[in-house]
């Protein structure tokens, strides 16, 4: 029997986490839909895919079908739906900034009622589940409506080669006659250790690093404060508390508060997964994101690659922040490939 060639179209894309990841499985990605025009240049550069810059909301229907021939009902057909998820987000704090992204599932069922592909996959963040005011009870309604079975769980990325404390929503979905099946966890977490570190080809860095080749091992700069405060932080897992009782380091917002946002300041540990990638990773003032053993925060290329990108995986941006923004934004590559080979060869 011939093998049968899948093709899919990443609706929310970014800088390619997921079109990456599918592409290493052996599907075909059609093009990206996303409304960041940041993420272009690099969306394109490294996928050599179509990026369209709209926003969901007004794109017309049947502008696959006029733009790239896709055609309605193909059961090798794969629609990618990871929508923006700050709404749903425990780290957002101002829900009316976010409210934009609350809605956005619908938005991408105009596509999938209208096209029928065979798949449908969704990743968001746990708490789609949980919010009282999640759309996606909504969605999984209408899905089974028009003819779709679904599979949904929140995995631990730990478990699937991508060493994070990551943990996500996933769905997959078909109305084919087939029995949906999540890719199998591994026996083991992945580690930090396992990925960056000097053992890993990473070299040695002070804060403030600029890299100007492929690598882009670029480090944010630190203050002389900052600075003595992560020489302060123990390797390995240090935190702020090693430095809590230095009156010219403690931060007046932490006196009093040894249970507010612990991680501010913390290094990452060698033998555990890393804290979760967000679009702040650079600075060590917006989690656990220094370097176990350096004394500066992890660099961009060091998120990337907790994030499973590869290693020549070029960011065509102009800041650090935007750059960070892409990569922490981005469904990782590994848990994407993944993915597309369940839906390809349809084993665990």
């Amino acid at each position: 029997m011939s093998e049968q060639k899948f093709k899919a179209i990443d609706f929310f894309c970014g800088g390619g986490g997921m079109t990456c990841g599918l592409k290493q499985a052996g599907i075909d990605v059609v093009a990206g839909i996303d409304f960041d025009n940041d993420a272009k240049e690099t969306y394109e550069f490294n996928n050599k895919c179509h990026f369209i810059h709209s926003d969901i909301k007004r794109l017309h229907t049947n502008f696959f079908e006029r733009k790239f021939s896709i055609k309605r009902n193909d059961d090798n057909l794969i629609f990618v739906g990871c929508s923006p998820c700050q709404f749903y987000s425990i780290i957002n704090t101002d829900k009316n900034k976010s409210i934009k992204s609350k809605d956005l599932l619908m938005n991408f069922f105009r596509f999938v009622e209208y096209y029928r592909p065979g798949y449908v996959l969704v990743e968001n963040v746990p708490g789609i589940l949980t919010n009282k005011d999640s759309i996606l009870p909504e969605f999984l309604s209408k899905l089974k409506s028009i003819g779709y079975n679904e599979k949904n769980k929140v995995v631990d990325m730990s478990f699937y080669g991508v060493p994070q404390t990551r943990k996500r929503f996933s769905l997959i979905a078909t109305r084919l006659n087939k029995e949906i099946i999540f890719p199998e966890e591994d026996n083991k977490q992945s580690l930090l250790k396992d990925f960056i570190g000097k053992h890993n080809g990473f070299p040695v860095l002070k804060a403030g690093n600029k890299d100007k080749t492929v690598l882009c091992h670029t480090v944010a700069g630190l203050s002389e404060k900052g600075l003595k405060r992560v020489q302060k932080t123990k390797h390995d897992g240090g935190s702020r508390f090693d430095w809590a009782e230095d009156p010219e380091l403690q931060l007046k917002c932490f006196v009093g508060k040894d249970n507010s946002f612990k991680d501010t300041y913390g290094r990452m540990w060698w033998n555990k997964p890393a804290s979760t990638i967000t679009t702040k990773f650079f600075s060590i003032s917006n989690g656990r994101f220094g370097h176990p053993e350096e004394d500066r925060a992890i660099s961009l290329r060091e998120g990337a690659t907790l994030q499973t990108f590869p290693k020549d995986y070029v960011f065509k941006t102009k800041s650090i922040s935007t750059t960070a923004k892409l990569i922490g934004n981005a469904v990782p590559c590994e848990y994407a490939r993944r993915l597309g080979e369940i839906i390809i060869y349809g084993r665990k």
